[in-house]
């Protein structure tokens, strides 16, 4: 086991991967010379040369063009998206001919292209730099899309996404990237978990809450500060956006009968709308109370100095956890307030 940070596993599972499959290749805007801007392909030029690590020009859509021809060939490129807010350019590559090609062409030609995206908000960033866009692909079929949320996951998860045959948008919470872990470098990727699967990362009975990304420490801080007043919360880390396991999400919730999902993205029509719906179609009849969200606002995401208020904190999921218990909250006694 090592003691590794979010951003030296994300760099130990590329160059693993590389040195499994020379048909690897990274794509980027200043990966190379630089090591990207947070540093996460830090000397694999050196290692492995400009022929494997591909300093592209500032044009998303040009990159994901070229992955495409790439993965035609037979290679299997993983691109770094700088930061989320600049996917945009792209979008029309990813979801037209990223996502379809393995369809179009019957099966014939698989699309193993794993799209890095250092992802969401927290850092006090400029505008177009704390973006959260998973919604958008995870509505968009024939595309993975997954979230990690700690150095063990972004080591393992990040190998699967490149081994995998199908297209993956491999979201990275950039907030995240100095937080440390134990990271087992030597245990073998087949003895790992499916990549689909989310995981409880701690056990509860009152309550069920669902987050993924930087949401993640979030919710298991507020499931230690919960259990100080006598409430048993259970986590899950989704890790998994597109396919949803709601395997394992359905047994929870069955268990603790309450369920709040967390996510820093906006309200509207957001992944956390998609995994209620899906838990009271499979769960109705389990349900103590009605599921809610904990979200970012509808809003454009906010200067550096108001990010604090936008992002859901402590406080907003330990408030959504006295709703659903019944306990005394930020609406009780608020006449006309609605869930």
């Amino acid at each position: 086991m090592a003691q590794l940070t979010l951003g030296k596993a994300l760099n130990a599972g590329l160059r693993q991967a590389m040195r499994d499959d020379d048909r690897v290749v990274l794509l980027g805007e200043d990966i190379g010379t630089l090591g990207g801007v947070f540093r996460i392909t830090d000397g694999l030029l050196e290692e492995f040369g400009a022929q494997r690590v591909i300093d592209t020009p500032l044009a998303e859509s040009g990159i994901i063009g070229t992955s495409v021809g790439l993965a035609f060939r037979g290679y299997r490129p993983v691109v770094e998206i700088q930061f989320d807010g600049f996917i945009y350019p792209a979008f029309d590559q990813i979801v037209s001919q990223v996502a379809k090609l393995h369809y179009r062409t019957q099966g014939s030609v698989k699309m193993p292209i794993t799209i890095r995206v250092p992802w969401a908000g927290g850092i006090g960033a400029a505008e177009h730099h704390s973006e959260s866009p998973e919604a958008y692909f995870v509505h968009t079929a024939g595309l993975r899309v997954v979230a990690v949320s700690d150095p063990q996951d972004a080591y393992r998860c990040l190998r699967q996404a490149i081994a995998s045959d199908d297209p993956v948008l491999f979201f990275e919470p950039k907030r995240l990237y100095h937080h440390k872990g134990e990271v087992d470098l030597a245990s073998p990727l087949a003895d790992a978990p499916p990549l689909g699967l989310a995981k409880v990362v701690r056990r509860g009975a009152d309550a069920t809450v669902i987050a993924y990304g930087a949401m993640v420490r979030t919710a298991l801080d507020a499931a230690e500060a919960a259990e100080d007043e006598g409430i048993s919360l259970e986590v899950i880390d989704l890790r998994s956006l597109s396919p949803v396991d709601y395997e394992t999400v359905n047994a929870s919730v069955r268990r603790t009968g309450r369920v709040v999902v967390a996510h820093e993205a906006s309200r509207e029509a957001g992944v956390g709308a998609e995994i209620i719906a899906g838990i009271t179609e499979f769960c109705f009849e389990y349900l103590e109370s009605a599921p809610l969200r904990v979200t970012g606002h509808d809003i454009p995401y906010p200067p550096a100095k108001l990010e604090k208020f936008h992002l859901p904190d402590l406080d907003r999921i330990l408030d959504a956890v006295d709703r659903v218990l019944d306990r005394p909250s930020s609406i009780s006694g608020v006449k006309g307030a609605q869930l």
